[in-house]
């Protein structure tokens, strides 16, 4: 169901003198197992119309793709202990700074593209730059999502890894909605964010960003996995 406005978030926002409403949806919990495709058509295909895109979180699609993994079941190499150490922790998420999560990156990526990165970011954080760990270790990396204190059980105690063929998943998913509407996966935080896959443009996907730039959603207990995006 169509939810209210998460706190400190506003319905609406300019962007390149054009208004848009951002609209999230209420749901359940996504638990290993579920269809993605059930849930979309029980949740969003009766709220879209033409002229709408449906943007649904990295994390679900990665959940109904099994790629959700209990902490318990993951016993980090030394390697993962101690690059974990270096990773910054935010307020916004965990990332890679905890060893089960690393762990998962080197598993993900390659132990020589992890290392590769952490020597990069070593090297350009003496001159004040920061990023670099995921702009060379890549999306993969980035999508990683650790617990966090705002995060909904069962995902307090697990690891989810990015989606697989997100462009894929949102071009699917489109054929499931009304004509008219087009489908992003995103991976957006109080941060920043990315656009993993979409039935939309370069250019449309850079707006995308601009219009999500707050996340409107919010991280944790809102239980909104989906939103619409409409020209207000």
């Amino acid at each position: 169901m169509i939810g209210d406005a998460n706190e400190g978030k506003a319905l609406t926002v300019d962007v390149d003198g054009e208004s848009f409403a951002r609209i999230p949806i209420r749901t359940r919990v996504v638990m290993p197992g579920d269809d993605l495709d059930v849930f979309i058509s029980d949740y969003a295909k009766t709220e879209v119309r033409s002229g709408d895109l449906l943007f649904v979180t990295e994390k679900i699609v990665a959940i109904t793709q099994g790629r959700s993994f209990p902490i318990s079941d993951i016993t980090p190499r030394l390697l993962a202990r101690v690059l974990s150490r270096y990773v910054v922790k935010t307020p916004y998420g965990i990332g890679l700074g905890m060893p089960e999560t690393m762990e998962m990156a080197l598993r993900e990526c390659g132990t020589p593209r992890i290392l590769f990165a952490a020597a990069v970011s070593a090297v350009t954080k003496v001159f004040g730059r920061r990023g670099d760990f995921y702009r060379v270790a890549g999306d993969k990396a980035r999508a990683i999502d650790g617990p966090t204190s705002g995060t909904i059980p069962p995902y307090n105690e697990a690891v989810v890894l990015g989606p697989e063929r997100p462009r894929d998943v949102a071009r699917h998913l489109k054929s499931l909605l009304p004509a008219g509407v087009e489908v992003a996966v995103v991976d957006i935080n109080d941060i920043g964010g990315n656009i993993l896959g979409s039935t939309l443009d370069r250019a449309g996907e850079s707006r995308l960003v601009k219009i999500l730039g707050d996340n409107p959603l919010g991280q944790g207990h809102q239980s909104t996995p989906l939103g619409i995006i409409r020209a207000a």
